[in-house]
Order: structure tokens, then C-alpha cells, then sequence
């Protein structure tokens, strides 16, 4: 098993973006975390990732193993669930969680298809912007974006989503339209900003020739509804930061346009959090199969649509 040991120890890392979270993740030690992603290199004779002392990025060769490797974990837990499929039936009610704009757009859609091949199955479908806790709130699983703050869960990422600061025409043509985000500060521009209960102090992380940035952007609009915020930049009151999966039709017929496309934003992981239990619930597993190549397909779909997402 050390091989496949070294693997998940490689797939942790990258998700988590370090390898002490991973090593807290997998309840394994700094060295030996370490330690396998040596063994894993020397192994494939290549560097999966540049070190420095403050931060841990994949190289070209390891976000390519990044996709062979999770389709090997996949395939192994896919082998061991078959097992419980066989001697058990899929009944009784699952509890999902997901932000707004992708439980309407993406997954609701999806779940009548799933409960027409699952009829002993009940879907309790949560929507919200705030983050969850799988624990407490007695959730089988919840899809988010962006970096889960810790792990005693497991990861499943799903797709890298575009992002895009978007503003009505009614609204450039009185505020004028803005090509940096250095642009959004110095001229005040009304910045749509979505915001709940514990959310950190708000800054837009924005992508500049020197790096990923930090604007300190304004405005006077907040709501824990991206779709509020939606419907604030399309009645002309300010510039919204959006997935483009979210937007695609409105950006397709001019009722937003892209704004400051000098610093666009930081694409955001979406991915699907659940718990690590041993012998985790068969219909838990298949949801999240059933729903991960849709949503994929959903995104890819709609940064295609935009002309590449650029």
C-alpha cells in the first residue's frame, strides 16, 4: 500500500496547498509527509512541485499526475464501494449542501434524474452563501467555492471555475469603464460585495502581471446572496465579481460586460466536501459521481460559451 499511501499523501498536498495541512488531513507527521512526496518524485524522476520557504506550487509535471492520480483513488474507492453496493440497497434521505448560484444553476437541475434512478432515495437540498459545517448540521456532503479552512473532511475538487468583475452598460456609461483594479479604488466605484455572518475582511484578489493582488475595493451594496448581487449589477448600481457559469447568459446578450480586464480575478476551486468515514453511505458516493461529471461538463460549457472564458 506505501505506493498508493504516497499517492493520496501527493493528492492531499496538492489540494491543501501544503504539505502541514496535509499531514494534519492524513494524521501523518511533517517528515513523513515529506517523506513521501520524495519517494514519489524519485520514483517518476520528475519535481512535482517548487518549493520555497513560503509557499508550495505544483509544477507542469504535477498537475498533469494531479489527474491520473485522483482517477487511481477514484477507481480504488469506486472497487471497494462496489462491494457495498451489492449487499445493500440505496434508500433513506441525503443531506446536501451548496452555495446559491450553484444549487440553482448546476445541481438542482440535475436531481430529478438522480432520485428517477435512485426511487428509495430522498434529496434534502440546503442552499447558501455561508459556510457550512458538515458535522454539526448533520450534512452527507456540501459543495463550495473556494479553500475549505481545514480538513478532518475529504476533498473532492470538481473544476477550476472563471471568474469575471462585471457591470451593466447603463452603469459604465455613467461611471465610466474601468481597466484596472487600481481603477476600482481610485475613481470609488460602487463594488457589489457579498458578505455574511464570519466572513473576512473584504478585498478582491485580482491577477496582475507582478502576481495574484489584493484591491481593497468599496461600496455601499452587501448582500449573502450572489444572486442579489447579480440583480444590483444588472439594474446599473455597481460592479459585481461573478463565476461565469452564473452569468453566461447575460454576458452573452450585453446585459453585463466585463470591466478592469487588465486584472481579472483569481480563478476559484470548486469542490465537494465530505466526511471520512470508513464505510461511508453508497448513495453519498454516487450522488457526488452523478453530480461532479455534470457540473464539470456545466462549467466547461459555459467558459466555452463566453468565447474561452479569457
Amino acid at each position: 500500500m506505501s505506493y498508493l499511501d504516497n499517492i493520496r499523501t501527493f493528492v492531499r498536498v496538492y489540494e491543501l496547498g501544503s504539505m502541514s495541512a496535509a499531514g494534519r488531513d492524513l494524521r501523518i507527521s511533517p517528515a513523513v509527509t515529506s517523506s513521501r512526496i520524495s519517494q514519489l518524485e524519485e520514483h517518476l524522476g520528475v519535481r512535482l512541485f517548487q518549493r520555497t520557504t513560503r509557499s508550495l506550487t505544483p509544477t507542469e509535471q504535477g498537475q498533469s499526475f494531479y489527474r491520473g492520480a485522483t482517477e487511481i483513488l477514484e477507481a480504488v474507492e469506486s472497487a471497494e464501494a462496489q462491494i457495498v453496493n451489492i449487499t445493500e440497497n440505496l434508500r433513506g434521505s441525503l443531506y446536501v449542501a451548496a452555495p446559491l448560484g450553484v444549487g440553482r444553476r448546476l445541481i438542482a437541475p440535475q436531481v430529478p434524474a438522480f432520485l428517477a434512478d435512485y426511487p428509495e432515495v430522498n434529496v434534502r437540498l440546503r442552499l447558501t452563501d455561508r459556510k457550512v459545517d458538515l458535522t454539526t448540521e448533520g450534512l452527507d456532503l456540501a459543495f463550495f467555492l473556494g479553500q475549505p479552512e481545514d480538513s478532518n473532511l475529504r476533498i473532492r475538487k470538481i473544476a477550476d471555475v472563471e471568474r469575471i468583475l462585471c457591470a451593466s452598460p447603463d452603469y459604465i456609461a455613467r461611471h465610466g469603464m474601468p481597466d484596472h483594479g487600481d481603477d476600482l479604488v481610485a475613481a470609488g466605484h460602487e463594488c457589489l460585495n457579498l458578505r455574511f455572518p464570519g466572513a473576512t475582511e473584504f478585498q478582491w484578489l485580482l491577477s496582475t502581471p507582478e502576481g495574484p493582488k489584493r484591491f481593497r475595493v468599496a461600496g455601499r451594496y452587501e448582500s449573502d446572496d450572489g444572486d442579489v448581487l447579480t440583480d444590483w449589477a444588472l439594474a446599473g448600481h455597481g460592479v459585481a465579481m461573478k463565476p461565469i457559469f452564473e452569468i453566461a447568459d447575460h454576458l452573452q446578450a450585453g446585459r453585463l460586460v466585463p470591466v478592469a480586464q487588465q486584472t481579472p480575478p483569481e480563478p476559484i476551486q470548486m469542490a465537494c466536501l465530505f466526511t471520512h468515514r470508513r464505510r461511508q453511505d453508497p448513495k453519498t458516493r454516487l450522488f457526488m459521481e452523478f453530480m461532479i461529471d455534470r457540473i464539470a461538463a456545466s462549467i466547461r460549457d459555459s467558459h466555452q460559451g463566453r468565447g474561452g472564458g479569457g
